[in-house]
């Protein structure tokens, strides 16, 4: 959970309130009604105005500028690997990406019952 005052960025508008993608702000408030869809209530300066929004929509500053920077690192490691012909950096760093995608297309479709049966026996074979 965030903290009241933390600067936050908004990553997305899953609810269509055109909410300004990009701009930071600053929670102002906990939404706690059980029946409501929202999470926090965020002040948008440059907007001028406030918005409800769910926990999905918005993520902390902090760890968006710490995936940026690992994102520049993982890329410049590509780049000096090819540059110095070290292929075997370049493997690992080019396998560790092609797990995590594995992982993350994994965890983005909805798996079907026969899926997860022939999945929980291919494992259970191995």
């Amino acid at each position: 959970m965030l903290q009241l005052g933390e600067k936050v960025v908004i990553v997305a508008d899953r609810f269509e309130q055109q909410l300004p993608i990009g701009e930071y702000g600053y929670i102002i408030a906990y939404d706690r009604n059980a029946d409501n869809a929202f999470d926090y209530v965020i002040r948008v300066p440059k907007a001028n105005r406030n918005f409800f929004v769910p926990a999905s929509d918005i993520e902390c500053e902090d760890l968006l500028i710490q995936q940026e920077a690992e994102r520049v690192e993982r890329e410049a490691l590509i780049d000096y690997a090819l540059a110095t012909r070290n292929e075997e950096l370049f493997r690992r760093l080019m396998s560790n990406n092609e797990e995590l995608e594995a992982e993350q297309e994994e965890d983005a479709e909805p798996m079907t019952a026969e899926d997860f049966i022939r999945k929980v026996n291919l494992r259970a074979w191995i």
